[in-house]
């Protein structure tokens, strides 16, 4: 009996470990995205073959389900078999707010049933053909089972007149109505776009104080991030900050220390002279900061930040203003991306990859590891804490590298397995570009220097890679997350009318 509870304890003492390891933080504020969906025919069918158009409510049905499984509140705009039917279905797509739209072609339909939408709309347009049969019963088939499998006719009818109108359709999902995952695969893709589109179109984004000194690539034109990604850039002073920093609010303040404590560890150092174990003072300080930006954020109704600002030696704001770290991983990792460094950028790549519900964590290159054939990928400071592997870990450090002040810093490496690497750079005319990378996050020994890093495999090799990464002008920063997804990062760029190269594409 005293061994059954022995074991009994074990395991219990095992997952409240596993439990802990594995703590995220919840987000803020739900995934959504207001998704249109409509399907179009031909009305002179339907007095032609009976049946034929409850058919065709069946099968926009069908798509409409697929729809609704992805996390997206789904408009229902119905069957339009004609130019009239579709200008009334346009004031309807209007007044939704929509992010995308997919036109189901359930049949047959005229292009003038789709060029009132595509005139107007100016969203991603995706068109699906998406056929009920594998193939038709050719020796018994009829005009009644050819309509019903003729999704793709009037495709290329609906594409070209986009392109002549100068609004050409976002893509075109071909495949089966059942059991095809490819398909269902694509639709989840576009749903998981239009989240991004429907977060960046309504953001407001804080930035505050300027860039580090010399750091060129850091620059961006708040009107310019406004005209291409929709967000609005709400400039912000450190002193709305400071105000809550100073506030003598010590219930917030010790809760927000048994909060930290529980996220993350706090081991002795290790081998950097500058680190220490986690002091009670930079506790204290980080929770105050963290406490400090939360009802910041909330003030100013903000949903992303980007920063840096130094302030003078021997005050309150230069202990505020180097002490974001802690708080700034954990608003990040609950869906408030936070950039240093004064990367509005990078804040957007970083809210790009968050609403994809991948991550998003502040980073850069470090040392390549050439006899792994791998490359340090990490950042002092801030990061998206949820993506860890492991519980990730806190450290007081004596001084910030390149930069003033001192206090916890944050130190993890993140999952093993697939990672993306999203890079915003600015281009010539002032336009933006995407630079995107998929690899691998290995299993190696990291730096205990309180950052983070991971080693980064990327094909065909390290250098070969970063070459390619870096001729295309990326800034030096990026958006980290796991998993592969340049191709829904593309997406996203495609819609929002933005040149991306994916540099691990094996085509190119």
């Amino acid at each position: 009996m005293k061994k059954l509870i022995a074991i009994i304890l074990l395991f219990a003492s095992v997952a409240a470990t596993a439990a802990e390891t594995n703590k995220t933080v919840p987000r803020r504020k739900p995934l959504t995205a207001n998704v249109g969906v409509v399907g179009v025919g031909l009305d002179t069918y339907w007095k032609q073959f009976d049946g034929l158009r409850d058919v065709m409510l069946d099968k926009l049905a069908t798509f409409k389900a697929k729809v609704d499984k992805n996390g997206v509140k789904t408009f229902d705009f119905g069957l339009v078999d004609n130019a009239v039917e579709a200008r009334k279905a346009l004031e309807k797509m209007r007044a939704a707010d929509l992010d995308i739209l997919f036109v189901d072609m359930v049949t047959y339909a005229t292009s003038s049933t789709f060029m009132p939408i595509a005139r107007e709309l100016k969203i991603p347009i995706v068109l699906v053909a998406l056929q009920p049969s594998d193939a038709m019963p050719y020796k018994k088939a009829t005009t009644f089972i050819q309509l019903c499998n003729d999704d793709i006719c009037a495709v290329p009818e609906f594409t070209d007149v986009a392109i002549r109108l100068g609004n050409p359709v976002a893509d075109v999902i071909i495949g089966k109505r059942n059991g095809d995952a490819l398909a269902d695969g694509e639709i989840a893709k576009w749903c998981n776009v239009a989240k991004v589109l429907h977060d960046l179109r309504r953001a407001r984004i804080g930035l505050m104080g300027h860039a580090l000194e010399n750091m060129y690539d850091m620059q961006a034109d708040p009107t310019a991030v406004a005209r291409t990604f929709g967000c609005h850039v709400a400039l912000c002073e450190p002193d709305e900050i400071l105000k809550h920093f100073l506030e003598e609010d010590a219930p917030a303040v010790e809760a927000m220390k048994k909060r930290i404590l529980s996220f993350f560890d706090t081991p002795n150092p290790v081998s950097d002279p500058i680190t220490t174990k986690l002091t009670d003072a930079d506790l204290d300080t980080a929770a105050r900061a963290a406490v400090a930006l939360e009802k910041f954020a909330a003030e100013r109704n903000l949903d992303g930040f980007a920063y840096y600002y130094e302030a003078l030696p021997d005050t309150q704001m230069r202990r505020l203003v180097t002490n974001f770290i802690v708080g700034n991983s954990l608003l990040t990792a609950a869906g408030f991306p936070m950039c240093g460094e004064f990367d509005i950028k990078n804040c957007i790549a970083m809210m790009i990859m968050d609403r994809l519900d991948i991550g998003g964590s502040f980073a850069e290159f470090h040392p390549v590891d050439f006899s792994r054939d791998t490359i340090l990928v990490g950042h002092d400071g801030p990061h998206h804490i949820n993506i860890a592997d492991g519980k990730p870990v806190l450290r007081s450090l004596k001084k910030y590298h390149g930069k003033p002040g001192a206090g916890a810093g944050v130190e993890f490496k993140i999952k093993e397995g697939p990672i993306t690497l999203l890079s915003i750079g600015v281009k010539a005319d002032g336009s933006f570009k995407f630079v995107v990378a998929e690899g691998e996050s290995t299993a190696g020994d990291v730096p205990p220097t309180g950052n983070t890093n991971t080693h980064g495999k990327f094909k065909p090799d390290v250098r070969t890679f970063l070459r390619k990464w870096c001729m295309e002008g990326p800034t030096h920063h990026f958006a980290l997350g796991i998993g592969h997804h340049a191709d829904e990062i593309s997406k996203v760029a495609k819609a929002l009318g933005i040149e991306c190269v994916v540099v691990t594409d094996q085509q190119k």
